[in-house]
């Protein structure tokens, strides 16, 4: 039998329903600025009709360098409305970073907060297929202003393209922890259902009558996808109006909006429920508040928990994956440990996909048993764009390869150990490093950790533990050494203890190993040192 094609709503469409049926609400609310859904609709066709003039065609990708605010959602649109491929950076990356992401994608437009003019030097360098740049707001770079651009095609109506479920409409770049960032492609027709999944899954009964949701993390990644979710459901979305995260403003928000739902990650959530603004304004109106991108630590569960309620949700998934593998929702957070409570699982399966956990072979593992977690189900990607190798190696039978690891218990609850990366062998002996950051996340005057393995020429490798202190706290390495000794098996304890005032964070405000190996290697701080025997 010859497949048929299979021709899907264009993502832009929700766009669409959500102008017709709330003209006059509230779509965007960026500081004092407000954009009703019409308004939005009307400003996404004004931008596709400019770029369509510009002859940018179904398929051809637009890079997007910009902070958020109403642009950023806008090109999004504009994108999916003529069936051209968004592809968002990380706003921090430096010039050269974003030459490769150009070059790899195959851009034919740039489209860039004014005040990045060397990224668009080094792209018009380095990436020669990038033969059109538009410049938001006001700054040095060169290019056409947006709201120019943006002006030009009021008034012109733009009939979404017609897409087929495998069309890609977000080139979504991974992390790069391990080597060049990826892109992976991902469809109408996925998105389709990862945007059903989330508000199955993670916000329920999301309506335009009832909800609004905060923006507190980047749109080019996680958070854009949350916000495409609330497209569908005619939900305003509130940005903040600094740059730069403000846990102050960001409660402020919450009152003054009455925001029902946000998504975030680890680390922001942390700092939000550990500022003082958090106790000062009226959170009540929360259901959901979604964190993902990285496992949370207990303590950091618990104190959260206390603050705002049985409101938080976590997810499990990658970006190849689009956040779809696992969900634990506010019932089953348990504030306080206890019988029966399951201390560290992400949940189970989201809506309509499948975890199997596999040996170093792809053979299926037992309850209880440690191997790789591999995924399947409708929410997975089309694979990496222009990346034949990293596609083999992604993909085993069907079934994608997170490269994390982790164990289902007999409930199919899921709980992750670590990267596979992360992982160190000393003395012959596996360990996995989340175990022993969660044992030192206890320590009440320890704020943040990282475990490390580093060479060693007895044992392979060691562990080392690199703490934060919390601010007004003392702390030395013998404290955590001692508090460690009776929690931890000996083998598994950290050789030494590295003090700091911070651990560096990637642009989505997740602690990643490799920035913290390099940032030691920088400083000089992991050179030999005489070892006790595990």
């Amino acid at each position: 039998m010859t497949p048929m094609s299979r021709r899907v709503m264009n993502l832009a469409h929700a766009l669409t329903q959500a102008a017709a049926r709330y003209p006059e609400r509230d779509a965007i609310v960026w500081g004092e600025a407000r954009w009703t859904w019409a308004a939005l609709d009307a400003r996404v066709s004004a931008l596709a009709a400019g770029l369509s003039a510009r002859g940018v065609r179904k398929g051809d990708r637009l890079l997007v360098h910009a902070r958020n605010g109403n642009a950023i959602l806008e090109i999004m649109y504009a994108a999916f409305r003529l069936g051209a491929v968004f592809v968002p950076t990380n706003h921090r990356l430096m010039p050269d970073d974003v030459v490769f992401l150009a070059a790899q994608s195959g851009a034919t437009v740039m489209l860039c907060n004014a005040d990045y003019a060397a990224h668009v030097a080094a792209v018009r360098a380095g990436a020669p297929a990038v033969g059109h740049v538009v410049a938001i707001g006001d700054g040095p770079a060169e290019g056409e202003p947006y709201e120019a651009l943006v002006a030009e095609g009021m008034g012109r109506a733009v009939a979404d393209a017609a897409v087929e479920h495998d069309d890609p409409c977000w080139f979504f770049y991974t992390s790069g922890t391990t080597g060049k960032p990826k892109a992976a492609v991902l469809t109408h027709g996925q998105m389709a259902f990862v945007i059903t999944n989330h508000l199955c899954d993670l916000m329920p009964g999301t309506t335009a009558e009832g909800d609004a949701s905060l923006v507190v993390a980047p749109l080019s990644h996680g958070a854009g996808v949350h916000a495409v979710a609330q497209v569908t459901r005619a939900v305003t979305s509130v940005l903040p109006a600094g740059d730069r995260f403000d846990a102050a403003e960001v409660w402020a928000l919450v009152a003054r909006h009455r925001i029902t739902n946000l998504f975030t990650v680890p680390t922001i959530l942390k700092m939000m429920v550990e500022h003082p603004a958090a106790g000062a304004h009226d959170h009540a109106s929360l259901r959901h508040v979604i964190y993902a991108g990285a496992p949370m630590y207990r303590e950091d569960q618990k104190r959260a928990l206390r603050t705002l309620g049985r409101v938080i949700v976590q997810y499990f998934g990658l970006g190849e994956v689009t956040g779809n593998i696992t969900v634990l929702p506010p019932a089953l957070h348990e504030p306080e440990d206890g019988p029966g409570v399951r201390i560290g699982t992400c949940g189970f399966e989201r809506t309509g996909m499948q975890v199997q956990i596999q040996d170093a072979d792809g053979r299926e593992v037992g309850p209880g048993e440690t191997g790789e977690i591999c995924v399947c189900g409708p929410a997975v990607f089309a694979g990496y764009w222009d990346n034949p190798k990293a596609n083999a190696d992604a993909f085993r039978d069907g079934w994608f390869r997170t490269g994390d690891l982790g164990y289902l218990d007999a409930q199919r609850f899921l709980f992750i150990t670590g990267r596979a990366s992360d992982m160190y062998i000393s003395g012959g002996s596996n360990i996995y490093p989340r175990e022993i950051e969660e044992k030192i996340l206890t320590h009440p005057a320890v704020a943040e950790t990282a475990v490390l393995g580093v060479p060693d020429p007895t044992w392979g490798e060691i562990g080392i533990a690199v703490c934060v202190p919390r601010e007004g706290e003392r702390l030395t390495e013998e404290d955590v050494l001692a508090f460690l000794f009776d929690k931890v098996a000996r083998y598994k304890l950290p050789k030494r203890v590295i003090l700091r005032e911070s651990l560096p964070k990637s642009g989505y405000g997740k602690i990643t190993k490799k920035m913290v190996r390099e940032e030691l290697e920088a400083a000089g701080l992991l050179g030999g040192r005489a070892t006790d025997a595990p």
